[in-house]
């Protein structure tokens, strides 16, 4: 069977999306704002034009391909996380424990406490004192769970004193993570009945590409394992599937929020096993860095989390000038955990309420609940909307696309060092998405149960 060649305007949008990811990976400082949301406005118009036209698969995944090599020896211009990674990165690939100390601790003690061995030490706080003067959480425990924090090491261990080799093997790795995503995307959408080419949602959108393969995020890698996870299920493959959930929870803990959706499409004997082995998978990585304050910081740093962070917030900005007006003070501390809860009850109604709860409809209802849980955050970075982009490929709705596309507004509170938010563009982003997830949900109930299942075989 011949492959159909792209139109004329399609490999125009395509050079023209090349060019602007160029722009953005070599050109683009995160305070000019105005050149970072004009090129991502130019890749997201492309990025449209070829989903409206359907681009061919083939070349949809080739030009995917190529705009993530375009980023390959580029440093991280629009995220500073990198150099978090690297601190972790050369503490475990030294033996010490990247969950025990603070940054701040570390430099300040002169890493006498942390490396025993006065070699290592005089060896890599030359490393870890240069790092310090670029990482943006000098005075948080990490947060990076255990695959996060292999790959870090083995990073740090291949390029010991090298910030790009650093970087560069980051994102092989991703790069990789992306290939599996497209195979994947490739195997399951057909069996559930779509278009191949709806994968391409994923693939080439601009946030995907900028804030993974650009920025290094691991959100990547937790799509990877979420899919790997499903296709495995599809299969009855249920016990490698519970081990690949595993390595998403390790990556990042969001995707433990599938289990509960597990519970009746397995039936309980079955899901009491698959939760078993997917914790104990999440269990045996974090066994390395078990330890007392393995617990007691990670509790700190979630506390942390919900009670004090905040950006890009949207229902949480609303309530907090409400308690500034009742108390004279942001109530972050009370409005965050209660909103999280919240975003928890919701999520277990929407499982609840699935009235044909197959494995073809999990990953539409598991975006529902994601959804609930950002529209209720305190804290959403741009790169946290990649999951819904990627769960959106294998659902009806197409509203992730839209916040995703919005959310580079969020990067206006870079424009200074003081980090300030700007409220109306953030009331604009919002407001947008918020109309697009209004009309698609009305769309839905309409039409179907909200769910919207595809019929497909059954776990067996």
């Amino acid at each position: 069977m011949a492959v159909r060649l792209p139109s004329f305007s399609q490999l125009a949008a395509l050079l023209v999306s090349g060019a602007a990811y160029a722009g953005l990976a070599y050109a683009t400082p995160r305070a000019e704002l105005g050149q970072l949301v004009g090129l991502f406005a130019v890749a997201l118009l492309a990025y449209a034009w070829l989903l409206r036209s359907r681009l061919p698969w083939h070349w949809g995944v080739g030009a995917a391909l190529l705009f993530r090599l375009l980023w390959l020896p580029a440093t991280p211009a629009l995220s500073d996380d990198v150099y978090r990674f690297r601190w972790d990165g050369l503490l475990a690939s030294h033996g010490v424990n990247p969950f025990q100390f603070r940054p701040d601790e570390i430099i300040a003690d002169g890493a006498r406490k942390a490396f025993q061995n006065e070699d290592t030490r005089n060896q890599v706080l030359p490393e870890l004192q240069e790092l310090y003067r670029k990482i943006n959480s000098p005075h948080y425990y990490s947060v990076y769970p255990p695959v996060c924090q292999y790959v870090f090491a083995a990073a740090a261990w291949a390029f010991p004193s090298s910030d790009t080799g650093f970087a560069v093997s980051l994102r092989v790795l991703i790069l990789a993570a992306e290939v599996g995503i497209a195979w994947l995307l490739a195997a399951l959408l057909p069996a559930l009945g779509m278009p191949v080419e709806r994968g391409l949602r994923y693939l080439l959108h601009p946030l995907v590409i900028v804030e993974l393969t650009g920025n290094l995020h691991f959100e990547g890698l937790v799509v990877f394992f979420l899919l790997l996870a499903l296709w495995l299920l599809s299969r009855g493959r249920w016990a490698v599937s519970a081990v690949a959930l595993g390595l998403g929870v390790a990556t990042k803990l969001l995707p433990m929020l599938a289990l509960p959706l597990l519970v009746r499409r397995l039936g309980w004997r079955r899901f009491v096993a698959y939760a078993a082995v997917s914790l104990g998978t999440l269990g045996l990585l974090f066994g390395p860095f078990l330890s007392v304050e393995l617990f007691v910081n990670i509790s700190r740093s979630l506390n942390l989390y919900f009670r004090s962070f905040e950006f890009n917030a949207s229902v949480y900005y609303l309530l907090r000038p409400v308690g500034i007006w009742l108390t004279s003070y942001n109530q972050i501390a009370l409005i965050g955990p209660a909103l999280a809860l919240l975003s928890g009850l919701l999520g277990l109604y929407l499982a609840w309420r699935e009235k044909h709860p197959r494995l073809a409809s999990l990953p539409q209802t598991l975006l529902l609940m994601l959804t609930a849980y950002y529209a209720l955050a305190t804290t959403v970075h741009p790169w946290y909307l990649t999951l819904l982009i990627g769960l959106s490929a294998l659902s009806r709705f197409r509203y992730p696309l839209v916040w995703g596309g919005m959310a580079v507004l969020s990067y206006a509170a870079y424009r200074s060092s003081t980090y300030t938010e700007n409220l109306a563009l953030i009331a604009l982003e919002y407001a947008v998405t918020f109309a697009v997830i209004g009309l698609e949900l009305y769309q839905a109930s309409v039409s179907s149960d909200i769910s919207d299942p595809i019929e497909a075989a059954s776990v067996k």
